[in-house]
C-alpha cells in the first residue's frame, strides 16, 4: 500500500488529493492547487488570435512538447491545448514532487471572501506532462470532480492507523476534531471555528466525533457524480467518441447528441474487465521485474564473493612471483658469493706465492752481498758462478705474467634483468575474447570419398564463404544396419579412413565442425558402400622383419631358419570366407602354419604358440591343429611343393575349418571365434608360399577383381563347399552365382 501513496498525492501541494479534477490528459490536480497555477493569457496571445496571426513562438522550451491537441473544443467542451500555447513570462517553479509548475497567480484582496472567477483566456499547465489549456468561460467547473480518486484516497486513510487530519489546514494538517456530516469534512478546531461557524445555515448541520464520521461516511450511500455541464442531471451514458460520461441532457441538447453513446453500467463493467487485463499483464511483469531485482541482488552477492576470490587468487600469484623471484636472487647471491670466494682465493694464493718467492729472492740476494764483501778471490771464483746462475734462474722466475695479477677485482657478471622488468610492465589482465559464431556445416567432397575393401575413406570442407574459426571436425558412422552413429574420429584433419567395417555393408557418414562457441549442425549424410568380395595381400607393415616379399606381397618366404609370422592386410568380423594358399617351394620338411590371427599376435614364433593366433601346422606326413601352443587332432596327410592349402572361415557360424589339395582335415579344427581375424601364415626359410585363386570343383572357379586376390565368398556356393569338406568321395558341382555378402 505505501507505494499507492504516490499515486494519491497532488503533484503541486505534495499532499492527498483534495476536490481533484481531471484534467484532458489524464491527469489529476486539487481544485485549489488548479486554481493557484491559473495564470491569464492576454487577448493578443490566445490560441485563437495566434492561428489568425500565425505565431507559434513559446517562451518555456518544455511547452514546446505539446505540439498537438488532445481533445478539439467541439469534441470535449473543456477547452483545446494550444499548439504552442504562449505561457507568462514568469520563471517557473518547482512543486514538493519535483515537478515544474507555474508560480501562483496574484492573492485575491484581503476583503474577497471567495475566489474571482477566472479570468478571460485563463491558461492552465497540467504540472505532469507540460500540457497547456486555455480554459472556456465555465473555467474550472468544466473539468469533472474525480470522486473516485476521493473514495480511494479516503479508504487509503482509513486503512492507516494515524489519527484522523483536518481537511482544510494549508500547512502541516492538526488531527480533525469534529467532521461535518452534511459538509463531509473533517475540522481541527481553529478551521471550525473560521470557516464552519455555528451560526446561520451551518447551525443545523451535524457534527459528529471523527471516529464516528469516518464510520457514517463508510457506511454511507455512493454519491452519484453529475454533469459538469448540467449540475442537476446525473451521468447516465457514456459517449464513445468523447470518451466521458453524459447526461439525457447533453444527448439531447448538447454537443452529443450525434455522437456514439453506450450504457454508462455496461461501459463500467467493460473498462472494470480491460483495466484487469491491462494489471494482469503488468502484474507478469511486476512479477518478472521482482525476479530480476532478485537475480540482481544475488548478482551483487556473487559480485562481492568472486572479487574476494579473484583477489585472494591474485594475491596467491603476485606472493608466487615474489617467491620465484627470492629464490632466484638466493640463486643468484649463491652464485656471487661463489665468484667472490674464488677470486680472493686465487688472490691469496697468489700473495702467499709471492710472498714466498720474495723472501727467497730477498734471502739470496743478501747472501750475494755478503759474498761480494769477502776479500778471498779463489774463494769467491769458486762459487761466483754458480751464483750468477741463481740468480739469473731466480730473475727469470719473476718473469713475464710473475707479477700480473691472476684475478681482477670486477665481477664479469652482468644481470639480464630487462627482459623480466618489460614482462612485469606488461603483466595485466588477459580480457576475454567475444566468442566466436558456431561455425558452419561442413560439405563432404564427393569426389574424394571412396571405399575400399573393409574401409571408408572421406573427406569434407568448410564453405567457401565461411570465415568463422573452426576448432576441429567429429566424424560419425553408423554401424551398418541403420543403427545409431558413433564418433570415429574427433581432430583438426579434414580427410580421415576408416578401416574395419563390415563386408557389404552400407553405412551412412556424417561430419560436424565445432569452436569455442558450439556445435555446427551436421553435413549432409552420405551413404557408402563397402566391397562385397574381401580382397587383399599379405601386409609388409605388420610382418616380422625377416619375411620376404615378392609378386606384388602375394608371394612370402624367410631368410631365417626359425619361424616367422606374416599377415593378410585385410581383417574379417562377420560372413563366409574362403582362400587359398600354394607351395611353390618345400625343402627340407619345415613345418609351416596356416591359419588366422589377431593384429597382435606374436611375429617370432610358430603361428599358434600363443591364445592370438588359431592354426593348422603341416609336414610331408601329417598336420595339427594349434591354439595357445595346444596340438589338437593329428591327422594324416600333409603337404609337398605344389600343394594347395585351404582355409573355411565361417563368422556366421563361428567356426574354422581347413583343407590340403581340397580334402577336408579332420573335423571342425575351432569353434566360437567372435571378433575380428586376420589370414596368416608362419613359415622358415626352407618355404615359399603364394596366394593364389583356386578352385573347390572343376567348374567353380573364383573370379579376379582387379588386382586382388584371395578371400571371395559366394552364397550358392555355401551348402556345396560345407558338403565338400565333409565329404571327401562326394563331388559336387555348382554353377557360379552373384557375389555375396562377407
Amino acid at each position: 500500500m505505501e507505494e499507492m501513496e504516490e499515486e494519491l498525492k497532488c503533484p503541486v501541494c505534495g499532499s492527498f488529493y483534495r476536490e481533484p479534477i481531471i484534467l484532458p490528459c489524464s491527469h489529476n490536480l486539487c481544485q485549489a492547487c488548479a486554481r493557484n497555477i491559473l495564470v491569464q493569457t492576454p487577448d493578443s496571445e490566445s490560441p485563437q488570435s495566434r492561428r489568425a496571426s500565425g505565431s507559434a513562438v513559446s517562451d518555456y522550451d518544455y511547452l514546446d512538447l505539446d505540439k498537438m491537441s488532445l481533445y478539439s473544443e467541439a469534441d470535449s467542451g473543456y477547452g483545446s491545448y494550444g499548439g504552442f500555447a504562449s505561457a507568462p513570462t514568469t520563471p517557473c517553479q518547482k512543486s514538493p514532487n519535483g515537478v515544474r509548475v507555474f508560480p501562483p497567480a496574484a492573492p485575491p484582496p484581503p476583503a474577497a471572501l471567495a475566489p474571482p472567477p477566472p479570468p478571460r483566456n485563463a491558461c492552465l499547465t497540467c504540472p505532469q506532462c507540460h500540457r497547456s489549456l486555455v480554459l472556456d468561460e465555465r473555467g474550472l467547473r468544466g473539468f469533472p470532480r474525480n470522486r473516485l480518486l476521493e473514495g480511494v484516497i479516503d479508504r487509503y486513510q482509513q486503512g492507516r492507523a494515524a489519527a484522523l487530519r483536518c481537511q482544510l489546514c494549508e500547512k502541516a494538517p492538526k488531527e480533525a476534531a469534529v467532521m461535518c456530516e452534511q459538509c463531509d469534512v473533517f475540522y481541527c478546531d481553529p478551521c471550525r471555528l473560521r470557516c464552519h461557524p455555528p451560526r446561520g445555515p451551518l447551525a443545523k448541520h451535524r457534527l459528529v466525533p471523527p471516529a464516528q464520521g469516518r464510520v457514517s461516511r463508510r457506511l454511507s450511500p455512493r454519491k452519484i457524480s453529475t454533469c459538469t455541464d448540467h449540475e442537476l442531471e446525473n451521468h447516465s451514458m457514456y459517449c464513445v467518441q468523447c470518451k466521458s460520461p453524459v447526461c439525457y441532457q447533453c444527448l439531447e441538447e448538447g454537443k452529443h447528441s450525434s455522437h456514439e453513446v453506450k450504457a454508462l453500467g455496461a461501459m463500467w463493467k467493460l473498462h472494470k474487465s480491460q483495466l484487469s487485463q491491462a494489471l494482469n499483464g503488468l502484474s507478469d511483469r511486476a512479477k518478472e521485474a521482482k525476479e530480476f531485482l532478485v537475480q540482481l541482488r544475488n548478482m551483487v552477492q556473487q559480485i562481492q564473493e568472486n572479487s574476494v576470490e579473484f583477489e585472494a587468487c591474485l594475491v596467491a600469484q603476485c606472493d608466487a612471483l615474489i617467491d620465484a623471484l627470492n629464490r632466484r636472487k638466493a640463486q643468484l647471491l649463491s652464485r656471487v658469493n661463489k665468484e667472490h670466494e674464488h677470486k680472493l682465493k686465487v688472490v691469496r694464493d697468489q700473495i702467499s706465492h709471492c710472498t714466498v718467492k720474495l723472501r727467497q729472492t730477498t734471502g739470496l740476494m743478501e747472501y750475494c752481498l755478503e759474498v761480494i764483501k769477502e776479500n778471498d778471490p779463489s774463494g769467491f771464483l769458486q762459487i761466483s758462478d754458480a751464483l750468477i746462475r741463481r740468480v739469473h734462474l731466480t730473475e727469470d722466475q719473476w718473469g713475464k705474467g710473475t707479477l700480473t695479477p691472476r684475478m681482477t677485482t670486477d665481477f664479469d657478471l652482468n644481470l639480464d634483468n630487462a627482459p623480466l622488468l618489460q614482462s612485469i610492465h606488461q603483466l595485466d589482465f588477459v580480457q576475454m575474447k567475444v566468442s566466436s559464431p558456431v561455425p558452419a556445416p561442413p560439405i563432404l567432397q564427393l569426389e574424394e570419398c571412396c571405399t575400399h575393401n573393409n574401409s571408408a575413406t572421406l573427406s569434407w570442407k568448410q564453405p567457401p564463404l565461411s570465415t568463422v574459426q573452426v576448432e576441429g571436425y567429429i566424424l560419425e558412422l553408423d554401424d551398418g544396419n541403420g543403427g545409431q552413429f558413433r564418433e570415429v574420429y574427433v581432430g583438426k584433419e579434414t580427410m580421415c579412413t576408416v578401416d574395419g567395417l563390415h563386408f557389404n555393408s552400407t553405412y551412412s557418414a556424417r561430419v560436424k565442425a565445432f569452436n569455442k562457441s558450439g556445435v555446427s549442425p551436421y553435413s549432409k549424410t552420405l551413404v557408402l558402400q563397402t566391397s562385397e568380395v574381401a580382397w587383399f595381400s599379405f601386409d609388409p607393415a605388420s610382418a616380422h622383419a625377416d619375411i620376404i616379399f615378392s609378386n606384388d606381397n602375394l608371394t612370402v618366404t624367410c631368410n631365417s631358419y626359425d619361424d616367422r609370422v606374416v599377415l593378410g592386410k585385410t581383417g574379417f568380423s562377420k560372413g563366409l570366407h574362403y582362400w587359398e594358399l600354394s607351395i611353390d617351394r618345400y625343402d627340407n620338411h619345415p613345418d609351416p602354419a596356416f591359419g588366422v590371427a589377431r593384429i597382435d599376435v606374436l611375429k617370432d614364433a610358430m603361428l599358434g604358440k600363443d591364445d592370438k593366433a588359431w592354426a593348422m601346422y603341416v609336414d610331408n606326413n601329417r598336420s595339427w591343429f594349434m591354439h595357445n601352443n595346444s596340438h589338437t587332432n593329428r591327422t594324416e596327410g600333409g603337404i609337398t611343393k605344389g600343394a594347395t592349402v585351404g582355409v573355411l572361415l565361417d563368422l556366421t557360424r563361428r567356426t574354422l575349418t581347413f583343407s590340403i589339395n581340397e580334402d577336408q582335415q579332420g573335423p571342425v579344427a575351432f569353434e566360437n571365434l567372435e571378433g575380428l581375424f586376420f589370414p596368416a601364415v608362419s613359415l622358415n626359410r626352407n618355404v615359399q608360399v603364394r596366394a593364389r585363386l583356386g578352385s573347390l570343383e572343376q567348374g567353380v572357379t573364383f573370379p579376379a577383381v582387379g588386382r586382388g586376390h584371395l578371400a571371395v565368398t559366394l552364397p550358392l556356393l555355401l551348402l556345396s563347399l560345407q558338403l565338400l569338406l565333409r565329404s571327401r568321395s562326394r563331388r559336387v558341382l555348382v554353377q557360379q552365382g552373384r557375389l555375396g555378402r562377407s
